[in-house]
């Protein structure tokens, strides 16, 4: 008789939930591992701008409501992701029916319109929302990214959609969303804008930590002065897209079938300390999501190598537990 793993979300009860980005086929293929580890799930996609508005004048949420349905069904909660951001927001959200680029006060007017039709749509089912995605500029010297979203409506453009997210839901936390989040000098921009929109009373209540992290990088006291840093600020803290991968960043091998067992060995030393770390945070941090579920779907795979796959999971191909998963048992 096989013994029955102990589930992540029983591990980490007492400090965080667990959560997982899916899609309506991983709800099918990998339905047994998200049931049994994790109490929380995100849209991987189906909820960014390009699929649940396509057109002007059209929504569709049949792939987004097959995964609330999901979450109702199995009584796991559910993160929202993301309302606004530079990426996947079809074109013609800044452009009149002539094709010229539209005003300040009409792409506010779509930016409510859009916002509200999502939130009332889904008042009640979605715990959190990743509001604005990815603002903060990764380049030296600059602090807001260059967008349609800052072009058209100006640096306010985070605070409105706040104020509009706060104003559909006044239940749902609302959290801004980055990556690279332990750089020091993002890291320290991304302090900044919470900093500002606090002084000013935008409503926010969160950081999204998004954890797309290597071997090696970042370095845990690089997580730790990051961590603390933000949770100066008494705002929650989520780490919203984990995932360790086998590649540090200038590793552009694509000859590898498998992990070695060195990788192995590593990645799963590797999250032990991570855990370890967000476990001592637990006051801070209330959620920690996985980009995913199991190895035999990750965005890693062709990115930002095409034709690399990539094992960043703590279950393999198979849906097995991997070392990196036996670490974790360790913790408690």
């Amino acid at each position: 008789m096989t013994r029955k793993l102990k589930e992540l979300k029983s591990l980490f009860k007492d400090d965080f939930l667990i959560g997982a980005a899916v899609t309506p086929k991983t709800i099918d293929s990998q339905k047994e591992l998200i049931v049994q580890h994790f109490n929380s799930i995100t849209a991987e996609n189906e909820m960014k701008f390009e699929r649940v508005h396509p057109l002007e004048n059209q929504y569709s949420f049949e792939e987004a409501d097959k995964l609330i349905e999901f979450a109702n069904n199995h009584k796991l909660q559910m993160r929202g992701h993301t309302l606004v951001w530079h990426n996947q927001t079809p074109p013609w959200m800044f452009e009149q029916s002539d094709g010229s680029e539209l005003e300040r006060e009409a792409l506010l007017s779509r930016m409510k319109a859009h916002i509200d039709t999502v939130l009332n749509r889904y008042y009640g089912k979605i715990y959190a929302w990743d509001v604005v995605n990815e603002a903060i500029s990764d380049s030296d010297g600059q602090f807001l990214r260059d967008s349609k979203w800052r072009d058209i409506i100006g640096d306010d453009f985070i605070e409105k959609a706040f104020t509009y997210a706060r104003a559909a839901d006044p239940n749902a936390l609302l959290f801004y969303n980055d990556y690279n989040e332990f750089v020091p000098e993002k890291r320290d921009k991304i302090y900044q804008l919470m900093k500002s929109m606090i002084d000013k009373g935008v409503p926010i209540d969160g950081i999204g930590l998004q954890g797309h992290w290597n071997l090696e990088y970042p370095s845990i006291d690089l997580m730790k002065e990051g961590i603390e840093k933000y949770a100066s600020l008494g705002l929650q803290l989520h780490i919203t897209e984990l995932d360790v991968s086998m590649f540090l960043h200038e590793d552009k091998r694509t000859d590898l079938q498998a992990p070695t067992k060195e990788m192995l060995e590593l990645q799963a030393i590797r999250y032990k300390e991570i855990f370890s770390l967000l476990k001592e945070y637990r006051k801070h941090i209330t959620s920690v999501t996985f980009w995913g579920v199991a190895d035999d779907y990750t965005w890693l795979d062709n990115f930002p190598v095409r034709g690399r796959k990539n094992w960043p999971f703590l279950f393999d191909q198979f849906h097995k537990p991997k070392q990196s998963y036996h670490e974790l048992l360790k913790l408690n």
